[in-house]
């Protein structure tokens, strides 16, 4: 998985061309061949492993851990002084990537890098962990704060989930030709692309000036929207037979391709929202780069028999968003869009 995290906020230089991720700071290609060194160079160290969580054989259950972090919403929230909905985004990115994995996420230990102690933002820190927790049905157990001023500028926030879950249990995480698509709408940008929407934002605006579209009192307010958590999703796709699952973050709509070398066709998404749409405009960029980075109002989904798709949208407030289809690596195309 690519995201944003521990990016500085440079401007690039503006042209009148449209603003890429590259050009904000974030090349996912380069990203992910050095993910992939990273992996290469671990090599297999014991444990097993899905798209989404490492898994350790313990008997007869797999004990999951997932680990990721916020990335740089936390410098939208240190412009606006507001850090008490980051520790809710930095639960969401790994319970989802568990969830996706068909794990039940049962606890969480956190990271706090800082370059100075300060109790105002660690307490909003903290009330955003525990208020993720209880969202997420897992306990904290405990986490580390560590006071680097010579490599943090600012702070960092990450953590690991862990989770447990019968081996018969995991998600096979591969879709079939024929499946149905069901998909979960998100909250809006969550933890991943944060670097193009604020490159994007604060070209002709600041974090504090007035939102543009309803719902939030300023622009930084619409970016922070913390991160939905899909945990409550889990039993439902068990009993409806789901085949594997795929938590929309960093690369955007391409992770459908986690799920296996087929063409995803994408027929009726949920609604883009507002603040997508301001990014992109404020932007100037292009449809494919947005699918390829945000989520674009859809965070979560989901490969099923077709049988099963409708009572499983309407149990969980989802809805079918499209088809699993016969192609080799054909990727995903969205209303036409091909990424």
């Amino acid at each position: 998985m690519t995201d944003d995290a521990g990016n500085e906020d440079a401007h690039t230089e503006e042209t009148e061309e449209g603003l890429t991720y590259a050009d904000a700071g974030v090349d996912i290609d380069a990203s992910e061949a050095a993910t992939a060194a990273l992996v290469s160079a671990v090599g297999d160290a014991g444990a097993e492993g899905s798209d989404y969580a490492g898994l350790l054989d313990i008997g007869d259950r797999y004990l999951a851990l997932a680990t990721d972090g916020v990335g740089t919403k936390l410098l939208v929230a240190e412009a606006l002084g507001d850090y008490s909905t980051v520790g809710i985004d930095c639960i969401a990115m790994n319970a989802n990537d568990l969830v996706a994995a068909g794990v039940d996420p049962v606890a969480f230990v956190d990271y706090l890098a800082v370059d100075e102690p300060d109790e105002r933002f660690s307490e909003q820190v903290g009330a955003g962990l525990r208020e993720g927790a209880e969202r997420a049905g897992i306990a904290l157990v405990g986490g580390e704060t560590a006071v680097m001023p010579e490599v943090i500028k600012g702070l960092d926030l990450a953590g690991t989930c862990a989770g447990l879950v019968a081996k018969d249990a995991v998600f096979d995480g591969r879709a079939e030709p024929g499946d149905a698509l069901v998909g979960w709408e998100s909250s809006g940008i969550h933890s991943n692309g944060l670097t193009l929407a604020r490159e994007a934002a604060t070209r002709e605006h600041e974090y504090t000036d007035p939102c543009p579209f309803e719902g939030y009192d300023t622009v930084g307010e619409a970016l922070l929207e913390p991160t939905r958590i899909y945990a409550n999703l889990l039993e439902p796709m068990r009993e409806h037979g789901v085949r594997g699952a795929a938590h929309v973050t960093g690369g955007g709509w391409t992770n459908l391709e986690r799920l296996g070398e087929h063409r995803y066709e994408i027929a009726d998404p949920w609604p883009v929202q507002p603040v997508f749409k301001f990014v992109q405009e404020q932007g100037n960029v292009a449809d494919e780069e947005m699918h390829r980075t945000f989520n674009m109002g859809t965070g979560f989904v989901a490969a099923v028999d077709p049988d099963e798709a409708e009572s499983l949208a309407a149990e969980t407030d989802g809805r079918v968003i499209g088809e699993v289809a016969e192609g080799e690596g054909d990727g995903v195309a969205i209303r036409g869009l091909e990424l």
